[in-house]
């Protein structure tokens, strides 16, 4: 496909032309056309030729359809972490201590009141 279009539709984009620029001047258009296209194509040929020299062997070594940003969908990529298992820790190891000691759990905050000044902790900024 070029560009997503299809046959049908460079077809109706064709006719349509020919009709807007006229019989008289649609071959000139053409051959502009053509023209461009073939000018395009240098430059892109020139292009990858001057990637190739500057880059050396290495640049054919690389597989491009592994970098194409269009296969790494967001959504399927987290979709595959949630649902990748967790590891399983092995059965014989003890439970892990932990290295800090940690605050007792005291009983449940009490509610902010509106004409209350906000909580603020110094040690935290």
């Amino acid at each position: 496909m070029f560009f997503g279009l299809t046959i049908e539709k460079l077809l109706l984009i064709g006719l349509i032309a020919a009709f807007v620029i006229g019989p008289e001047r649609l071959p000139r258009y053409a051959e502009s056309l053509a023209t461009f296209t073939r000018r395009a194509r240098d430059w892109v040929t020139d292009a990858r030729t001057r990637v190739k020299d500057e880059m050396g062997e290495d640049f054919s070594d690389v597989d491009w359809k592994t970098l194409d940003p269009r296969q790494y969908d967001p959504r399927r990529i987290i979709r595959e972490a949630l649902l990748d298992d967790a590891p399983v820790a092995p059965t014989r190891m003890k439970p892990a201590t932990p290295l800090v000691a940690t605050a007792p759990v005291t009983a449940a905050p009490t509610p902010f009141q509106a004409d209350a000044t906000p909580p603020y902790d110094n040690e935290a900024t």
